[in-house]
């Protein structure tokens, strides 16, 4: 599978400390931290702060409830942070952030459509992940992300015949977490620790709440269960954030 040319910035750093750490099934075999219904916030700015207004729709697809800017919605330069520039396969230059996706046009960028083909390090900060034929993708903005262990990335995929249909959203934990920064962390910050604290608490526990099961045997699911959410508590509560 060819992988195409990307500016990563700190995400490529990242994503290299993660691994060189030992941690495998993130960046994750859900393998994120589930979205705002896929099982938790996950890696990405900021559909979930917009509000409905101008230039602005709701994304009600698999329950996903989250605004996103209009498609041809066109600005001067993309918001800071992200993951910089990328190549996508058809040549053009894009901009990933906060769920967008942004395409340069020659006299700005617009919003667009997700690139097929083109692969991210995390996924968007809300998403949803959505069963189908016993896999899991994920889904933001009328886009599709597959898990992809050769690359240790997330692609960009065109849905599959009948996911719209006949996908099933997972269901968020009952004890899903919510995290407010104490020490007016950016948002950029915030997806950077969200994302190390998830697959640290995944590698120390070896439960993964976006895999069907936790991906460990039934009996040991509620003490393996227990046992992420207290180290991904104790990871965020150790970088500054309160977390209930």
């Amino acid at each position: 599978m060819t992988v195409f040319r990307k500016k990563l910035g700190w995400s490529t750093v990242l994503l290299a400390g993660l691994l060189g750490l030992g941690i495998t099934s993130l960046a994750i075999g859900q393998h994120a931290t589930g979205g705002a219904h896929g099982g938790g916030a996950a890696h990405g700015g900021g559909g979930a702060a917009l509000s409905g207004g101008v230039h602005q729709h709701f994304d009600g697809r698999f329950s996903h409830n989250q605004y996103y800017y209009d498609r041809g919605y066109t600005v001067h330069r993309p918001p800071a942070g992200g993951l910089g520039e990328l190549h996508g396969p058809d040549g053009g230059r894009y901009w990933f952030h906060g769920g967008h996706w942004y395409r340069w046009n020659g006299g700005g960028w617009a919003v667009w459509g997700a690139p097929i083909g083109l692969f991210v390090p995390f996924l968007p900060f809300y998403f949803t992940t959505v069963w189908w034929d016993g896999v899991p993708y994920y889904y933001a903005n009328d886009a599709y992300y597959l898990w992809n262990d050769d690359q240790n990335q997330y692609q960009v995929v065109a849905p599959p015949d009948g996911i719209e249909s006949g996908g099933t959203p997972q269901t968020p934990p009952s004890n899903q977490l919510f995290v407010y920064p104490k020490n007016g962390q950016s948002a950029e910050q915030q997806e950077k620790d969200r994302y190390e604290c998830h697959r640290s608490a995944v590698s120390q526990s070896g439960f993964d709440p976006t895999v069907s099961g936790g991906g460990v045997a039934p009996s040991d699911m509620a003490s393996k269960r227990n046992d992420y959410f207290r180290a991904r508590v104790a990871c965020l509560e150790g970088r500054g954030y309160t977390v209930k």
